[in-house]
């Protein structure tokens, strides 16, 4: 089985449409949050995501966009793209976007399970290696879960532990224009985190959309970015009217 593996969207419409342009053929789309929230086109990226079906969870945003969330502890731009994003969605998809499970998620008969922030809190950031590898030998061996699938730090980034050696992983990548791959075999014994990244905001300092792919018969998880029409994204946001910020950190990845 082949497993398309997208996270944190964000209303990216034209990020979305450049990854399923790209995107290998796949059996199955594990989505790990945030569809909504920040870009100009919340009602057809959660059409598209809806259409897509597989397995979903919710993030943060998909929370404060359907009222489900107090938006205190957003950023202003953050507040203003969730109030204005509430004030477009159609009832079909808020009800459908706050129906969303939170993880961690099993998929049945598979050793994974997928979470937007971290198994033990949906909007947790998993970052620094001491932080993921207590995540790991806390949670992820005892769960039975070879490898955890997370979102939420718009990073394509993992992490992996065999039980004596841990290891930080990250994707290399020769340009920031061309669609590119890198591909990690994933080793017997090990658990992992893996993030594929943000589609539609990345934080990285690369501007191409982000997502991966896990082949269970190979054993493989690749990274992948592709580049997409960031300025039709910025002019969509700036139509809007939403912060300007929301637009321009688009092309620099940020």
């Amino acid at each position: 089985m082949r497993v398309l593996v997208i996270s944190d969207i964000h209303a990216n419409l034209q990020a979305l449409e450049a990854v399923l342009q790209a995107a290998p053929p796949w059996d199955e789309v594990w989505n790990l949050g945030d569809i909504v929230g920040y870009g100009a086109d919340p009602n057809e990226v959660a059409q598209k995501a809806q259409l897509l079906g597989g397995v979903v969870v919710r993030g943060n945003h998909d929370r404060a966009c359907t009222g489900l969330e107090d938006l205190e502890d957003f950023s202003d731009a953050a507040a203003e793209a969730a109030r204005w994003t509430q004030s477009i969605l159609t009832a079909g998809n808020r009800n459908w976007l706050a129906g969303l499970p939170r993880g961690p998620l099993q998929r049945a008969g598979l050793p994974v399970q997928l979470v937007h922030g971290s198994p033990f809190d949906e909007d947790e950031y998993l970052v620094s290696p001491g932080h993921a590898q207590a995540v790991l030998r806390a949670y992820g061996q005892a769960s039975g879960a070879r490898i955890t699938f997370f979102g939420h730090t718009h990073l394509q980034l993992g992490f992996a532990t065999n039980g004596d050696e841990d290891f930080r992983l990250a994707p290399l990548y020769s340009s920031t224009s061309e669609a590119e791959t890198f591909e990690l075999s994933v080793r017997r014994g090990a658990h992992y985190l893996l993030n594929p990244g943000s589609v539609g905001q990345p934080r990285d300092g690369d501007w191409r959309a982000a997502f991966g792919l896990f082949d269970f018969a190979q054993e493989v998880f690749a990274w992948y970015r592709v580049p997409f029409d960031v300025a039709e994204a910025q002019r969509r946001i700036r139509r809007a009217g939403l912060p300007e910020f929301l637009a321009s950190r688009l092309a620099r990845g940020q």
